[in-house]
């Protein structure tokens, strides 16, 4: 059963794909639901994927699929059986190039972005990213949970592009593993004989540890917001 609020979040989605055919931005669902801040919409879509009512194709912006009605009844797409008129001037033939390709990299689950977290334990599902966006490495992506890196650009139910190391410089963002138990993406610094994993929200405190309670897993890359 839905809380009133996932009940009006589903019938707002439901109204505003069938007459755009395209899933509304979390600015447009804090307006139609009287939310302030992109976090609760974030929960409660979250909340309705996790109940069956949606699908959410996280590596692309505002790609919402509708699978159930508020009473729990199958959706149906009136426009799922036509066909979308072509663009102008379409190519006979898809894009080949280098920069187009897709490789599938391993999403591993959810990382804190605040107080640490269990991460790296989904092993089953998979993100397709463009060859563009990475490099000769090897690389895993993490749904980011939290708000202690937002001024280096980093919110709350962005994908992290990570590239797999066990070394890192100072100053770069890392996927720290602290004590062997929980992953926590922060920035690392070095000290003389200590590793600092700082955030970047003065919320935050910045955390101190010997070099035996820190493991590298890899470094920041590149992200994914969906907006």
């Amino acid at each position: 059963m839905l809380t009133r609020k996932q009940h009006d979040l589903l019938t707002h989605l439901i109204q505003y794909v069938e007459t755009h055919d395209i899933a509304p931005s979390f600015e447009e669902l804090c307006r139609a639901t009287g939310l302030k801040s992109k976090s609760g919409i974030h929960r409660l879509m979250l909340a309705l994927e996790e109940r069956g009512y949606i699908a959410r194709l996280h590596h692309r912006a505002r790609a919402v699929a509708i699978l159930r009605y508020a009473d729990g009844t199958p959706y149906q797409d009136e426009q799922a059986d036509k066909t979308p008129p072509s663009p102008p001037n379409a190519p006979d033939t898809p894009d080949t190039s280098p920069d187009s390709a897709l490789v599938e990299i391993p999403l591993l689950g959810k990382i804190a972005a605040g107080t640490p977290i269990a991460a790296l334990e989904d092993h089953a599902n998979t993100l397709p990213i463009p060859q563009a966006m990475l490099g000769r490495g090897e690389y895993f992506a993490l749904t980011i949970e939290g708000d202690s890196m937002i001024e280096a650009g980093i919110l709350d139910g962005d994908v992290a592009l990570i590239e797999r190391t066990d070394t890192a410089q100072s100053g770069e963002i890392v996927v720290a593993l602290i004590n062997q138990e929980e992953a926590t993406l922060k920035r690392l610094r070095r000290k003389a004989q200590s590793i600092a994993l700082e955030p970047a929200n003065p919320a935050y405190k910045t955390r101190i540890f010997g070099f035996d309670q820190i493991k590298i897993q890899g470094r920041l890359k590149g992200l994914i917001r969906q907006y």
